[in-house]
């Protein structure tokens, strides 16, 4: 039978319903229960690492409204027998997650919370129906269902629902709180059009997190999840008993992304064992405490592809998921001497900074060791000896994808710096045909860039094109043209003329002029140029070696 792999999975019930393949985290639970005495415990872990599919597990497992025996037959969990006697569907479960509360202004933020919480009261709908609850609870509510619920009662309403659960099952409820620190983060971010209002939202998530997890009677315990670990007197203020476990904690880290052990059971489940090499360049390489782990979302997706074609070729799956501004931002401060570290790390060096798990989003970009922090913690970078446990580490780029996130970046911020006088001089020597004119131009703005010796030829690729963008001409990038993918094409209809550029990285200097040769041959060989009579063709093959170029016209 084909392995079956649910792509981005979050549901455990609908995960193990359907027979999809399952990476066995379960004893997470028999750890979080019996090896801690945990009142609150907070997992931070960049996006895409499993975070939420936990939480589902949790629920699944804990939730007394359910039988989830048969989902859980023969993992781990279930060799704990007494454990899950006692503990497996026995207390009630409210899951909440915040990961939709973003918006440009507060209103409209607010009201997706207000949304958020109703849609977790029509899934808790039942609760009004018992004798055993409170009739003002009750109608706190209906007001939270129908969003007409005030402030206050918008930031008791965890509270209120639970303490309807305790009288409805007579036992404590267990808190599940998925990407609590979206709606913060969102309030912070510049908004083109929008607003931040960091304070606003700031006081009303306090504010529900703080009644719902301090000295609450109705609080059996909480599981906390998000990207980031916001410091305890900016949102946690006097919750007891509280534990956080972020990236640099040896406790829990092999729950969250797939060991090697795990990668390579997967591997041999899809016949896949001869492609182990290639998911450790690209996927590999996050230290979470102690453990070197791959990225889960990566895995899985290039897994699926390789079933579909054995052929496929690993991708850069991150960079879709979430915003990488974050690198961009750091470039962009200025008043942070990080050129020459950011060249040691896309050289695949390390780098020494003190960092810190706890922080403020309102604070992030006011220190440099804040935004080194902020790069580890949501998995740009990662420490580089996992036996490190002090504030400073040595940190480096985790892998190939994150270093192409890196490269990507680099050249989109040096595509919108480039002197408009130096753009001009490129393109008259490329459309005047001046082939040495055009070496010169472009050698002296890869001199602009950051130093970075081990280049791929999708840099280069991407470097032409990230110049070419946005200068008034129509830029095609590998897009399908006669019997193959040309590097770039530009249109310039205004003077009915195009240019077709072919790249190619050089292993040396000497080797330029052949390469060139390699490229222009291509063009004539995959027909690039063909059916373009109404337009003037110009193409060239261009030979990259380092931060050299050189230029050669058909």
């Amino acid at each position: 039978m084909a392995l079956s792999i649910f792509v981005g999975g979050e549901n455990f019930d609908e995960l193990r319903s359907d027979g999809s393949y399952y990476v066995d985290k379960t004893d997470l639970i028999y750890d979080l229960v019996k090896n801690t005495k945990n009142k609150v415990t907070l997992f931070t872990r960049p996006r895409r690492f499993g975070k939420t599919l936990t939480m589902s597990m949790l629920e699944s497992f804990f939730d007394i409204k359910r039988d989830s025996k048969a989902l859980f037959a023969g993992l781990d969990i279930m060799k704990h027998e007494k454990f899950c006697a006692e503990w497996m569907n026995q207390f009630p479960v409210l899951f909440v997650s915040f990961k939709d509360v973003e918006a440009l202004t507060f209103a409209t933020a607010y009201e997706k919370l207000k949304e958020t919480i109703a849609d977790m009261c029509k899934k808790n709908v039942a609760l009004l129906d018992s004798t055993k609850t409170d009739d003002a609870d009750k109608e706190i509510f209906e007001k939270l269902r129908y969003k007409t619920a005030n402030g206050a009662e918008i930031q008791n309403s965890l509270k209120t629902i639970m303490r309807m659960m305790t009288a409805v099952y007579g036992k404590p409820v267990i808190l599940l709180i998925d990407e609590y620190d979206v709606p913060i983060a969102k309030a912070n971010e510049e908004k083109e059009g929008g607003e931040r209002y960091y304070p606003q939202m700031l006081e009303v998530i306090r504010g529900i997190l703080s009644t719902a997890l301090k000295s609450n009677d109705y609080l059996k315990f909480g599981v906390v999840t998000g990207c980031l670990r916001i410091a305890e007197e900016s949102i946690f203020t006097g919750v007891n008993n509280f534990a956080s476990c972020s990236v640099l904690d040896d406790r829990f880290s092999r729950y969250f992304g797939f060991t090697q052990e795990e990668l390579d059971s997967l591997l041999g489940k899809a016949d896949l064992r001869e492609k182990t090499a290639v998911f450790k360049e690209w996927y590999d390489g996050y230290i979470f405490g102690r453990n070197s782990v791959y990225c889960p979302w990566d895995v899985m997706n290039y897994v699926s592809d390789l079933i579909y074609r054995k052929s496929a070729r690993p991708k850069n799956y991150w960079k879709n998921t979430s915003s990488n501004g974050i690198i961009r931002n750091f470039m962009e401060r200025t008043q942070f001497p990080v050129k020459k570290k950011f060249e040691i790390l896309m050289n695949g060096g390390c780098i020494v900074q003190t960092i810190s798990d706890a922080l403020t989003y309102d604070t992030l970009h006011e220190t440099e060791n804040n935004l080194w922090s902020v790069l580890l913690m949501t998995g740009y970078l990662t420490k580089a000896d996992p036996e490190e446990e002090e504030d400073t580490v040595s940190l480096k780029i985790p892998n190939r994808e994150i270093a192409g996130i890196f490269q990507d970046t680099v050249v989109n911020y040096f595509a919108d710096h480039v002197n408009a006088d130096e753009h001009k001089a490129l393109m008259e020597s490329l459309w005047a045909g001046d082939e040495k004119a055009a070496s010169e131009e472009i050698s002296k703005l890869l001199w602009q860039t950051i130093s970075y010796m081990d280049y791929h030829e999708d840099y280069y690729h991407a470097f032409l094109a990230g110049i070419f963008v946005g200068r008034g001409y129509e830029v095609e990038s590998s897009k399908e043209r006669g019997l193959g993918r040309p590097d770039i094409k530009l249109t310039d209809d205004a003077n009915r003329r195009i240019l077709i550029i072919e790249a190619k990285k050089s292993d040396s200097k000497g080797q330029m002029e052949k390469d060139c040769g390699k490229a222009l041959q291509q063009i004539i060989d995959q027909e690039y140029a063909k059916n373009l009579d109404d337009y003037t063709v110009i193409c060239y093959g261009i030979a990259f070696f380092r931060k050299s170029a050189l230029v050669k016209k058909m």
